[in-house]
């Protein structure tokens, strides 16, 4: 782990705070505690923070209110909300505003630590659209065990209808769908986020033959075929990220 993942924890709850700070530094993180959202724009101004984990339901000033405008400040922080009360239009306009996810209280610190490192690591946000919602849960499940937020979608009007809140950067998305098929869906996303990078699921490797090779000239990065394992979703999105590493390094040495 490197020794300089700076994480700021801001709660109004004094006594979380403090915990959540003394776990993440015996963990090995640089963990700074404050309680309010005008303490953290003070102390943001003066300070680089890799990840800040931000209570959304904080008085004068909300932790929405606050991410905003600690982007203005610091851009390339990582903002991810915390919540133990059922805010859902403070998280819609979080997501909306491009912070990185969401933690329900009590924390899982696991799935803290996870979270963080996959920030740390260039991590991203995952879509999975499928009407098979067992398929949809067994890949969340496996892929936020690795880090990732996950979000899941039934068919790709809702897929798009999420992806114009909250963009995201990889999407798993079957073929065979109601209402827009897979590769309508895809190309409705990449018109929101061209960089979106597409990994096509199929149990129909002939009928859907003709919408895969179009969807792979669109530049869909690849096909996985069901049944399949959830590992080889896991190392699929460890390959595009590590491409994506290559590529920032090689864009910064030109």
């Amino acid at each position: 782990m490197e020794k300089e993942t700076r994480v700021l924890i801001v709660d109004d709850d004094v006594s979380f705070a403090d915990s959540l700070s003394d776990i993440l530094q015996e963990k090995g993180y640089k963990a700074v505690a404050l309680n309010s959202g005008e303490e953290a724009l003070k102390t943001v101004k003066e300070i680089f923070f890799d990840v800040i984990l931000m209570d959304i339901k904080m008085p004068v000033m909300d932790g929405v209110e606050t991410y905003k405008r600690i982007k203005k400040i610091s851009p390339q922080t990582v903002v991810i909300m915390m919540t133990a009360f059922s805010v859902e239009d403070l998280i819609k306009d979080a997501l909306k505003e491009g912070a990185y996810g969401v933690l329900y209280k009590p924390l899982d610190i696991d799935r803290v630590v996870k979270m963080i490192e996959a920030v740390r690591e260039n991590g991203c946000l995952v879509m999975v659209v499928d009407d098979d919602t067992n398929i949809c849960q067994t890949l969340r499940d496996v892929l936020e065990d690795k880090g990732y937020v996950v979000t899941l979608a039934q068919d790709g009007r809702e897929a798009v209808n999420i992806a114009r809140e909250s963009p995201q950067d990889i999407v798993f998305v079957d073929m065979k769908l109601p209402v827009l098929n897979g590769l309508e869906t895809y190309l409705a996303l990449k018109k929101i986020n061209s960089k979106i990078v597409a990994v096509l699921m199929t149990a129909y490797r002939q009928e859907m033959k003709d919408l895969i090779e179009q969807a792979l000239k669109e530049s869909a990065y690849a096909c996985l075929y069901k049944p399949f394992e959830p590992k080889d979703a896991v190392d699929i999105i460890k390959e595009i990220v590590k491409k994506r590493k290559i590529r920032r390094i090689s864009q910064k040495s030109c």
